[in-house]
Parts: structure tokens; C-alpha cells; sequence
């Protein structure tokens, strides 16, 4: 494939046409899921409008140097995600209001909250049982490797679609004051704070990762697609860990938001996370003031 130079045209169906080629070709993101993930930032990012036509199966072609069959796959995938409608003979236009991108969760956690997330999601458990700690479960949890502990996976649907993959470790003794059907009706803190834990904080990370097998059938995406990786350590009010849990999140319906401002101090100015406004009863307190990067948050969580 030669080099691009970067210049816009028109295709054949009126959509723009760049003679940049982002795609990556060694990834394991399939080249159609790549294309469809362009062309739907672009529709969120406003350069497609709703009700203009996006690039045929033939621009496609030409702007990333893909066959056709990969072009129609990504505009099949368009359609099939809602964003647009594919017409016989008029090409493929963007409908007049999109889904929405995402579920937007702020960094502090406002999203986590039962009473939102209880009321628009359902979880489904797909495993459930006791195992003994490796050394990664039993390091986040304190506890010695080989220790008893709960294991249930899970995945959370927006609706209809699923969004999360869950997996979590409960130590054995808190475990056991609810079982397999328990989770299938009721979040994880409920469940937690009926067995008489005190849920007070929490420390989260996030990635990214991809699907493996196992998660891309339980999302419906295929192995090798991008996920948002949230791994929380819970705690209860004497600092003991009570949860370990693992989401991988499908970035196309939920992400993260950080509202930030500019403060001064006596080593200069920085960047602080402000509280977040909440999103329903209950949310938790964001700790302002921490340094750029470290995400760290109190409160309900749904999962």
C-alpha cells in the first residue's frame, strides 16, 4: 500500500473521503471493527451530522485500502449498532438521532451508584463457587495464598445489551451469607451490607485490554476487541478488604468522565479532580485534591 498525503475529497456518495489510512493492520481488532469505530467517532464528534450520508463500500475501500467485503462489513456493523440506515440505491445515512455513545460514569465513581445502575442494568451470573486464592486474589484481599474464597463472574446488560464482564473475590466468611440466586437479583453491596459489612471506601484502576474468547462471547463482541479493565479492591470500616473485583467494560457503552481544575500550592500550580455533581441518592464523595492520574473514591458501588 503506498503512502497517504492527507488530503480530503469527496466520495462517490457525497460522505468525505481522507486518503489517511488509521487502521491497524497487526492488531487483533479486526480491520471492519476498526472502520466502524472511525466512522462512529465521527458521527459523535459531530463531522457526520444526522441524516448525511457516510462513505460508501467503494470510499472506504479507497480511504483505508481495504476490500469491499471488509467496507460492507463495517457499514453492516453501523447498522446493526443503530447509528445509521443502509438504503437500496441512496447509500447509508446517519439516523436522525443516534443512540446515545456510552454510559458515562465520572472518574470519582458517581456512576457506580445502586440507585442509578440498579434500576437501568441487569446482571446475570454465568459462574459461582468457592476456589483458593492465587497469589494476585490473595495479595489484593490480605489474605494467605490458598485461602478460601468466593468466585462469581457475571455480566451486566444495559438494555438488553451486555456492557460489563464482572468477576469477584469475597472472602469465604462473607461469602457465604448469600448465594448463586442472591446475585442474580440483587447487586453485590446490598448483599455485602446484609451480611453486616460496613462499605466505606475503595480503590479502583483503570486500563485498557482486550477480549479474550470466554469475554467476547459473553459481550457480544469478537476476541480481540478493546475493553475498558476496572480492577477495585473494597473495603469495610476497619480497612479489611471484603472485595476484589476485576469489570471489563465495552467501551462503546460506558466510560469515564474527570472534571478537574487548576489550584494553587506552595510547589506551584497543578491539576486537582473536582466532586462531581451526582447522578442520583446515595453517590459517593469524591476526594479532591489528588495528583494527576490517581483516581481513588468513596461510596455505593453497583457491581
Amino acid at each position: 500500500m503506498g503512502e497517504s498525503n492527507g488530503k480530503v475529497g469527496r466520495g462517490t456518495n457525497g460522505g468525505t473521503v481522507r486518503s489517511t489510512r488509521p487502521l491497524d493492520a497487526e492488531s487483533r481488532v479486526p480491520l471492519y471493527h476498526q472502520i466502524f469505530v472511525i466512522l462512529r467517532n465521527r458521527i459523535y464528534g459531530g463531522e457526520i451530522a444526522p441524516g448525511d450520508l457516510v462513505p460508501g463500500e467503494q470510499d472506504l475501500c479507497r480511504e483505508f485500502g481495504v476490500s469491499r467485503i471488509t467496507a460492507k462489513r463495517a457499514l453492516n456493523e453501523m447498522a446493526d449498532a443503530g447509528l445509521v440506515v443502509r438504503e437500496r440505491g441512496r447509500g447509508t445515512r446517519v439516523i436522525k438521532r443516534p443512540p446515545a455513545p456510552a454510559v458515562t460514569a465520572s472518574i470519582e465513581g458517581w456512576l457506580e451508584n445502586i440507585s442509578l445502575m440498579g434500576l437501568a442494568t441487569e446482571a446475570q451470573v454465568l459462574d459461582f463457587g468457592y476456589v483458593a486464592a492465587n497469589e494476585d486474589i490473595a495479595a489484593a484481599l490480605e489474605l494467605d495464598r490458598g485461602a478460601e474464597v468466593q468466585r462469581a463472574v457475571r455480566v451486566r446488560s444495559l438494555d438488553g445489551q451486555p456492557m460489563s464482564f464482572l468477576v469477584t473475590y469475597v472472602p469465604a466468611d462473607v461469602g457465604r451469607h448469600y448465594d448463586r440466586d442472591d446475585l442474580n437479583t440483587k447487586p453485590l453491596l446490598h448483599l455485602l451490607e446484609r451480611a453486616g459489612v460496613d462499605v466505606t471506601s475503595a480503590r479502583q484502576t483503570i486500563s485498557a485490554t482486550v477480549a479474550d474468547a470466554e469475554v467476547a462471547g459473553a459481550l457480544s463482541v469478537h476476541a480481540g476487541a478493546p475493553l475498558i479493565e476496572v480492577r477495585r479492591v473494597v473495603r469495610d470500616a476497619a480497612e479489611r478488604p471484603v472485595e476484589y473485583i476485576r469489570v471489563l467494560y465495552r467501551p462503546d457503552l460506558y466510560r469515564f468522565e474527570m472534571s478537574m481544575q487548576r489550584v494553587r500550592e506552595d510547589e506551584g500550580m497543578r491539576w486537582a479532580t473536582l466532586e462531581s455533581p451526582p447522578t442520583g441518592a446515595g453517590g459517593p464523595k469524591a476526594l479532591a485534591g489528588k495528583t494527576d492520574g490517581e483516581a481513588v473514591m468513596e461510596g455505593s458501588l453497583h457491581d
